[in-house]
């Protein structure tokens, strides 16, 4: 009977001393937190060839029907590129886009990609803050006509744009079909907190 009795009172102390010694959490009231709204505007350059790229091809499909041109099937990119306050890469540099995008168009003569890149602040207010974009870049002619805008998706943040969410409207202010060389006006709406 005595062996009987030890095996449940022993089965009651493992289950009462557990909650003890194996919590890893902490109860923590919520507070409320108050959504802010920021819009940026900024310039991103995004260079494949010269003597500095900013981005360079990875990865690349051995399948792929044209390898010459600028951007074929399945290649892999990684990059690297300023952040700009205006349309001029000699203008002040305020970050930098750092990621990778996958060339998705079997049509030479259109861009479209799938598109990671953290957006990290180097100076001024937002100095050390980033937000995340992933988002498919809807095809587009490599020259594209002025004024088309594309939107992308912001799917995160850290610094002050934690837990950020919202798009990024996107406009060519220059392009090179031939080089791939490509510069874009970026205004960005950022729902964080």
């Amino acid at each position: 009977m005595k062996k009987q009795a030890i095996f449940p009172w022993g089965m009651i102390f493992c289950l009462a001393i557990a909650p003890v010694y194996g919590q890893y959490y902490e109860n923590v009231k919520p507070h409320a937190m108050v959504e802010k709204v920021t819009r940026l505007r900024f310039f991103y350059h995004d260079i494949p060839v010269g003597n500095n790229p900013t981005t360079v091809l990875i990865a690349h499909a051995n399948i792929t029907d044209n390898f010459f041109s600028p951007s074929p099937f399945g290649s892999l990119y990684a990059m690297n590129d300023p952040l700009t306050v205006g349309p001029d890469l000699t203008s002040t540099v305020i970050g930098n886009a750092q990621g990778m995008y996958l060339a998705l168009s079997h049509d030479p003569a259109k861009f479209t990609a799938v598109f990671y890149a953290d957006f990290a602040f180097t100076t001024g207010r937002f100095n050390g803050s980033s937000f995340s974009l992933f988002s498919r870049y809807p095809p587009t002619d490599y020259v594209p006509s002025p004024g088309t805008i594309r939107e992308m998706a912001i799917v995160g943040g850290r610094g002050a744009f934690r837990m950020a969410k919202g798009f990024a409207l996107l406009r060519a202010t220059s392009s090179n079909a031939t080089t791939g060389n490509a510069n874009l006006e970026f205004n960005v709406t950022l729902y964080h907190y």
